[in-house]
């Protein structure tokens, strides 16, 4: 059975020509416009509202494409998958650093990096002999893969945060570099530049290890009298070593002050023996140079002070 057509437009007759070309007429006769300021006029309308419906359009797009990137965070056990993505990555060199979370110390990643390691050959080979890891293919796939992470809160995305912000005392001046405070963002998006986090420690057999030997080593003091002959005397010339050392450290302090004192008013400014010996240095540069004279406090400064316009210059 055939379908009806519609009927082709017909174009307007000349009487309905005029007719709208009159009503064109009374409208810009009320609005004190002529006929060509007023089809302008309508023209200009029409073109707003068609931009406006566009960036309308667009903006939809953009929110549907954002809400399509935001994982929503749903606490709960971490699905295998997840668990097995998460020690595999962990096991990678995805550069972290060191990064404080509510007081904690986290390690942090890009996830250009986790996202480069799962679309690498060494994923492929993980995934032929773990069939428990999920399958990568694309770009697109990797961030699926990736989302498995934050829905089960073993890697969270988080910003740089200054923890002093809102607070009426000034910022400490020690402030170690490199080392951000960072707070968990709400929406779990997987983009190339941001950073996540680690929850997930992974196995802990490097923490049991030390628990284990730190316990052995309290067992063995505690069982000291069962020791046999030989070690114990052993151990007690050890222990009688280690004492003459010490005492020997503090003769050589009350010994390098006394000189000290006796030079300031001989030979001023005064020498010192081992003058790096309670300096911020290595154990073997304590003991390095065997002397030297008391620097003054104004060389000190000048020192501080060409040091600085030295940096500044260097930086400019």
């Amino acid at each position: 059975m055939a379908t009806p057509q519609a009927p082709p437009q017909q174009p307007p007759t000349p009487q309905q020509i005029q007719a709208m070309q009159r009503q064109i007429a009374a409208e810009a006769a009320k609005n004190n416009m002529s006929v060509e300021q007023y089809v302008a006029q309508i023209k200009a309308q029409a073109m707003r509202a068609q931009q406006q419906q566009q960036q309308q359009q667009g903006d939809h797009q953009h929110q549907h494409q954002q809400q399509s990137q935001q994982v929503p965070i749903n606490p709960g056990p971490p699905s295998p998958q997840a668990l097995a993505l998460a020690n595999w990555l962990r096991n990678q060199d995805l550069k972290t650093r060191t990064c404080i979370l509510e007081g904690n110390r986290k390690d942090m990643f890009r996830v250009k990096r986790a996202l480069r390691a799962l679309q690498s050959p060494a994923y492929a080979a993980a995934c032929a002999k773990n069939p428990t890891l999920p399958v990568v293919t694309s770009r697109a796939t990797a961030e699926e893969t990736f989302k498995l992470l934050p829905l089960s809160l073993l890697a969270l995305r988080v910003s740089k945060h200054d923890p002093h912000e809102g607070h009426n005392h000034a910022k400490p001046k020690k402030r170690t570099k490199g080392l951000w405070t960072v707070k968990v963002e709400q929406q779990q998006d997987v983009r190339d530049d941001v950073h996540f986090i680690w929850i997930h420690e992974g196995p802990q057999w490097k923490t049991k290890l030390y628990a284990a030997g730190a316990l052995a080593v309290i067992l063995a003091v505690v069982l000291f009298p069962l020791w046999p002959v030989k070690l114990r005397i052993g151990v007690w010339y050890l222990s009688m070593g280690m004492l003459g050392l010490i005492g020997l450290f503090f003769v050589m302090a009350i010994f390098r002050l006394i000189l000290f004192c006796i030079t300031m008013f001989a030979v001023p400014p005064g020498l010192w023996l081992y003058p790096n010996l309670f300096e911020d240095v290595g154990f073997f540069d304590s003991f390095r140079p065997l002397w030297g004279w008391q620097e003054e406090k104004k060389k000190k400064k000048r020192k501080g002070k060409e040091g600085g316009v030295a940096e500044g210059k260097k930086e400019q």
